[in-house]
């Protein structure tokens, strides 16, 4: 069995109907209509210990819902999870010492207080002793340049600076699974980098299981060879992240600056756009090669410059929705 097993696990939710008005707000007091919302639907997955997974998806898609029976939050409606020999939500208080969570839009710090404070509190929840409180503090200090940072009260912080403080917080009891969602919204490139490179150290140190769930491709392409992408509460793709890109890569993104107006048309170029100082053309270069193109080009108008890219990875993400109809 795989250190993460997930067997089909499906969660519904019943909500309220809420309509406007004075009236029909009145009327919901004596009689409440409800639907369902089918958040996840039969997902299952494996993933090996000291992985790094990407689990990826359109807002809406059960990304959430997944993350939170994971770490035992919710209870799923059927379905089987059992991570370590444990089941989430049913061995609570054991499974909680296994793991950490971040979660970019939630804060585990209280906003009055320093930190350190924080640290302190979370050192008697986890019943951590001493001697590896102090030494993983200091590791994490050290690792995540906490130094300047940690006594200053958390409502005083920039953002960057209480990712950081959250990520170090989520890892002061050694968990072997961290849970991220989106680690890294709202933080400036710099501060990106350094919680990057912090999660990839940590992976490798320490064999930590981590599953990310990020809108920001860039941190899913930096830290995960593999990924879960999960639509309308199903798993609709799981592998190889350099595969998906081999799916797409045929297709190359030409952008030429040329002075003179271009008229092409051949097979094998698929768009051609003008831009402010030339043309973005599109090809698939299993019809014709970029020297063939560039070469037709350069028979009808002189080149200034050219620069050629492949399919970045938001595009491939947005066409393999499409290809999902999600």
């Amino acid at each position: 069995m795989s250190f993460i097993e997930v067997k089909q696990i499906s969660k519904t939710f019943k909500l309220a109907k809420k309509k406007s008005g004075l009236l029909e707000a009145f009327k919901s007091f004596f009689k409440r209509e409800y639907f369902y919302v089918k958040a996840v639907s039969d997902v299952s997955f494996s993933i090996e210990k000291g992985e790094i997974v990407g689990y990826i998806g359109p807002n809406g898609a059960g990304k959430s819902t997944t993350i939170k029976i994971l770490s035992g939050i919710l209870n799923p409606d059927s379905g089987e999870c059992i991570i370590d020999g444990l089941v989430p939500w049913q061995n609570r208080r054991e499974f909680v010492r296994k793991i950490g969570v971040v979660f970019g839009q939630r804060s585990q710090l209280w906003w009055d207080i320093p930190t350190e404070d924080t640290f302190l509190l979370l050192k008697d929840i986890y019943d951590i002793p001493d001697f590896e409180y102090q030494k993983n503090k200091e590791d994490l200090i050290d690792k995540l340049n906490l130094k300047d940072i940690i006594n200053i009260p958390v409502r005083q912080l920039s953002l960057g600076q209480r990712m950081r403080c959250e990520i170090a917080a989520s890892l002061l009891h050694n968990p072997e699974i961290l849970f991220l969602d989106e680690p890294t919204i709202g933080l400036d490139a710099v501060s990106k980098q350094l919680v990057r490179d912090f999660i990839k150290r940590l992976n490798k140190e320490k064999k930590t299981t981590i599953i990310l769930t990020s809108h920001d491709m860039s941190d899913i392409t930096s830290l995960s060879k593999r990924i879960i992408l999960i639509g309308k509460g199903r798993v609709l793709y799981d592998g190889n992240l350099k595969k998906l890109k081999n799916k797409y890569e045929d297709e190359k993104y030409i952008s030429i600056k040329t002075k003179e107006k271009l008229d092409l048309k051949c097979t094998g170029l698929k768009s051609k756009k003008k831009s402010v100082d030339g043309y973005d053309l599109v090809i698939d270069t299993k019809v014709i090669s970029i020297s063939d193109i560039l070469n037709k080009i350069s028979k009808r108008v002189k080149i200034d410059d050219v620069d050629i890219e492949n399919e970045s990875i938001d595009n491939l993400i947005v066409k393999l929705y499409e290809d999902y109809k999600i």
